[in-house]
């Protein structure tokens, strides 16, 4: 029987319903700020000072005991060390499911059952289902805010100590009770930007690390048209930022970026959002990850290459040395070397990898 739950608190509206749930339903809460970046905030994005000051009048509202922690050599140490050396090697990582596994789900987890949690809870749209093959990770209810494509690489020791109090609800519906329980951030926008870093001008910001090396943007044809700042600076499938006009080619379209040449330090770009050059049907994923257990191949699924993206059908037709090849029913728009490719069963999720090779 779970008896004291705690609850990571960011400062945020989806936390703060999480506690208010869980208290209502008789639990034992206490809350958890975490803080895991230590540069001076600035004026551009939400200061964690500001979101610790939310946690505190929130769990003031609600009679909750507030603890602070602050994991900030554990982050840049297991999260922020791989961002920066993903970006080094031309891939585009996705911080926020990387913070999932080693921030919130190990370390915070680990320092809530020091304090006596039997479980802890997170503002995460996602929920959990107890079955006879183990726990499982089900999509939330709100589509729109399905947050379990970050949460695939949980497993079974994390999810059978994890509630998602809000898995249940629409965000409409957390946003009114929030208004309905007076809390002051129920107005608060969701946070965006680098998983606790915040949002950043991101080209100064990533400048500040790793340096800079210019080179020659050129089309799918080979010729010459401009200059890049840094191969860093640009993702699979970006249209806008690059520094060429639609008027440049021989139609109006955009151009896009197709390609990045790490050998010779070319951006290589194509015209039109139907460039065959965006467009793949097959993938390659490394650093597999199952939830329950890994399926017999071949394996027809359905996945998502990026956030938000609706289900896409496909079959694992292959797994060597956790490498898995993934062949899609339809072209898939620019799969980003980096980016996370996760497999879902339906309402369940079932684990995934890191996109390699198209």
């Amino acid at each position: 029987m779970v008896k004291r739950v705690v609850v990571g608190m960011s400062g945020g509206v989806d936390s703060s319903i999480a506690a208010y749930l869980l208290k209502q339903q008789g639990y034992d809460v206490q809350c958890i700020f975490m803080k895991n970046w230590e540069d001076e905030d600035d004026e551009f994005y939400c200061s964690s000072e500001e979101d610790y000051n939310d946690a505190v009048q929130v769990c003031d509202l609600l009679d909750l005991l507030l603890h602070s922690v602050n994991f900030s050599k554990e982050y840049r140490e297991n999260v922020f060390k791989y961002f920066l050396a993903e970006y080094k090697s031309g891939r585009t990582p996705n911080p926020d499911v990387l913070c999932n596994k080693e921030i919130k789900f190990k370390f915070f987890m680990e320092y809530a059952l020091k304090l006596g949690a039997d479980a802890i809870a997170t503002g995460h749209h996602a929920r959990i289902n107890k079955s006879t093959d183990g726990v499982q990770l089900l999509k939330g209810i709100d589509r729109n805010k399905d947050q379990s494509y970050f949460l695939y690489l949980l497993g079974q020791k994390e999810l059978s100590k994890t509630i998602f109090p809000i898995g249940d609800m629409t965000k409409s519906e957390v946003r009114k009770l929030a208004v309905k329980m007076d809390l002051p951030n129920s107005g608060k926008k969701d946070s965006t930007g680098i998983c606790f870093i915040g949002e950043r001008d991101f080209k100064s910001f990533l400048q500040q690390y790793l340096p800079a090396k210019p080179g020659k943007i050129i089309t799918t044809e080979g010729k010459i048209v401009g200059q890049h700042d840094g191969l860093m600076y640009y993702t699979l499938g970006q249209r806008k930022g690059i520094g060429i006009g639609g008027g440049y080619g021989l139609t109006e379209e955009p151009w896009y970026v197709v390609k990045k040449d790490l050998d010779n330090n070319h951006l290589v770009i194509g015209q039109g959002h139907d460039h065959p050059g965006l467009y793949s049907k097959n993938i390659k994923a490394r650093q597999l990850h199952w939830i329950t257990s890994a399926p017999s191949i071949p394996f027809e699924c359905t996945a998502k290459i990026r956030y938000r993206q609706k289900d896409q059908v496909c079959t694992i037709t292959s797994i060597e040395n956790r490498i898995a090849t993934i062949k899609f029913t339809e072209n898939q728009f620019a799969p980003t070397p980096g980016q996370s490719v996760v497999f879902y069963g339906d309402e369940q999720c079932l684990g995934g990898g890191i996109i390699e090779t198209v």
